[in-house]
């Protein structure tokens, strides 16, 4: 058994707070609304609602399950939960792998992204998109990600340093104090805007349209699109993008859980608060102010290349309208609201690493911080020197997208299969704020799997594709190397954590 950690949440808010934290990122902010437009507006509730019922909260119920079973034998890390939850085969902790590497390199990407935001309220502040045109403040996008000036690595240098810092303080002294000030001021920035976006009057400030347009535009039901594979692997998509289930962070956390604490309301608790920032606040800022502002065939355009370019390019000048003042109010909200966003994701996709070196080898807190500040910094920079060249998107597709999926749907044989259901449902209950639903208990066994694999197979011929696509820059060639590398890498080290393990049990 692994030496454990003496790590443990503060206190039960701070713990739902750090799991919604978790689960709020970016995505919530630019992505669900585009993802809504693009799927048939208010009709993509439907599966959208049916995916996070069928997949995303029974999901969320395994991991914090496994999480805590994991706890409980002194393991913080997936290798170890998931050979924990079937010491038989070591085949476990193998995809379990995919709980470290996962986050490693998609903090890789997401730490560059999630600096751009405390960039743009820094340039909020300056007042620098004030007097500008909408073609200059497009164009300042362009110019940042494409290195004109040193700045973009300065505040990526910046944001890196503030995660690992704060990751170096510990879960309760660290995490957890961030997501008690972060969600907070997430949600009023969140309130604020969405307000500010609804209200919006035309004639007023240069506005064409009332924000209420906006709002009807995009949960205006296209029920054509219902029945359309597509739309339903965007829902199932969505999910495990906002939930960020399938990851291994939601076990890190919840294996700091004590053994009779509740795990079933505040799981539920955790989803259900990342669904009310995504569906009520979501979709109430950045479409309604577009759609005010732009009108909606212009809108409908730029969401064809996703939420970055209405959030970076677009809204900061469409706040200017309203004058400095309230520009920059308006600005640092936006940007700051996707900040805490960001950094709440971020933070939490370093614990399972931390975890992993101090349980596996005697780490001490800080420096497994700074070692996984370090890494990110090494496999990150690629994606700040070729943004432009497809490095960042690359990193997503794999890391981001086909992970999740590869190991929620093992995660989920392994618990309703192998570790069986009448021992995963007695862990999902034992300590239970609530009674959950006996209906749940066959949706895990049956249902979920199904829906997994389902997103699985369908993917497969987009996966292909993706692999033997033509005519690609070397910087994608070499970002999938490093990808292979850091999995072949963390499967070494998972491998010689085990044969420590085996060693020492063989000595005692």
């Amino acid at each position: 058994m692994s030496k454990g950690t003496s790590e443990g949440w503060g206190s039960r808010v701070g713990l739902i707070l750090a799991m919604a934290g978790n689960a709020v990122g970016l995505g919530n902010f630019l992505r669900f609304p585009v993802q809504a437009i693009q799927n048939g507006g208010g009709a993509f509730i439907i599966p959208y609602l049916v995916c996070f019922l069928l997949m995303g909260i029974p999901l969320l119920w395994v991991e914090w399950a496994m999480g805590r079973f994991g706890g409980r034998h002194g393991h913080h890390s997936t290798p170890f939960i998931l050979h924990q939850m079937d010491p038989r085969r070591t085949l476990w902790k193998y995809i379990g792998v995919f709980g470290i590497f996962t986050n490693i390199a998609v903090a890789a990407y997401y730490c560059y992204l999630e600096s751009w935001t405390l960039s743009y309220v820094w340039h909020s502040v300056a007042g620098t998109f004030n007097g500008q045109s909408s073609e200059d403040v497009a164009g300042f996008f362009g110019r940042y990600v494409s290195l004109e000036t040193m700045e973009p690595v300065i505040f990526w240098i910046i944001c890196l340093l503030m995660n690992t810092w704060i990751l170096a303080q510990g879960l309760s002294g660290g995490v957890e104090k961030v997501a008690k000030i972060g969600m907070p001021l997430l949600i009023l920035f969140g309130i604020v805007l969405a307000y500010m976006g609804v209200t919006l009057k035309a004639g007023e400030h240069g506005a064409v349209n009332d924000g209420t347009l906006g709002l009807n535009f995009l949960w205006t039901p296209d029920y054509s699109s219902i029945w359309k594979p597509s739309v339903w692997l965007a829902a199932a998509g969505q999910i495990f993008f906002t939930l960020s289930v399938g990851m291994g962070s939601i076990h890190c956390y919840a294996s700091y859980v004590k053994k009779k604490d509740d795990i079933a309301l505040n799981a539920m608790s955790a989803g259900w608060m990342n669904e009310f920032v995504e569906v009520v606040l979501g979709s109430a800022i950045i479409i309604p102010i577009s759609i005010g502002y732009l009108g909606i065939e212009r809108v409908v355009e730029l969401t064809k290349s996703g939420g970055l370019g209405l959030g970076f390019k677009t809204l900061p000048y469409l706040f200017t309208q309203w004058g400095p003042t309230m520009a920059m109010i308006a600005g640092v909200c936006w940007f700051g609201l996707l900040f805490f966003a960001g950094i709440t994701s971020s933070l939490a996709m370093g614990t399972p690493v931390m975890g992993f070196l101090e349980d596996e080898f005697g780490w001490k807190r800080k420096p497994s911080a700074w070692f996984f500040g370090l890494i990110i910094l090494v496999l990150g920079l690629p994606t700040v020197l070729y943004f432009n060249e497809g490095v960042f998107d690359e990193y997503d597709y794999w890391a981001g997208t086909v992970s999740l999926v590869v190991f929620a749907l093992f995660e989920i044989i392994l618990f309703a299969w192998i570790f069986g259901m009448d021992k995963g449902w007695k862990e999902i209950n034992s300590g239970a704020d609530i009674k959950v639903p006996t209906a749940f208990r066959y949706v895990i066994q049956y249902v979920t799997p199904l829906f997994l694999g389902f997103v699985f197979f369908a993917s497969l011929p987009g996966i292909w594709e993706k692999i033997t696509a033509a005519n690609l820059p070397w910087q994608v060639h070499g970002a999938r190397v490093l990808l292979i590398a850091l999995f072949a890498g963390t499967s070494y080290f998972v491998w010689v954590a085990y044969k420590k393990r085996h060693a020492k049990s063989y000595t005692a």
